[in-house]
């Protein structure tokens, strides 16, 4: 139950991250999120939602800052740049 909750809390922080952002790539993005079923479909989101955020007109580095941290909760031994959590 708690990694059920834990996911939730995960994606929540997704959806907020993508919800501003504008273009087809970020409507592709929104309906990722939203249909993202399990903590590695975010993990494997994260490159792209980085770079949405980063390319985005009002950039904010919070939104990134949160999404590492949503991440560290669930993936705890991994670093970011690593290609799959299962390889840290």
């Amino acid at each position: 139950m708690a990694a059920r909750r834990s996911f939730v809390q995960v994606k929540q922080v997704f959806i907020e991250a993508v919800a501003a952002l504008a273009g087809p790539r970020a409507d592709w993005l929104r309906h990722q999120v939203r249909h993202a079923k399990e903590p590695l479909d975010l993990w494997l989101l994260r490159g792209a939602v980085y770079a949405a955020l980063r390319a985005s007109d009002q950039a904010d580095h919070r939104r990134e800052q949160e999404l590492h941290r949503a991440l560290d909760s669930v993936f705890p031994d991994t670093t970011h740049s690593a290609p799959m959590p299962w390889r840290a």
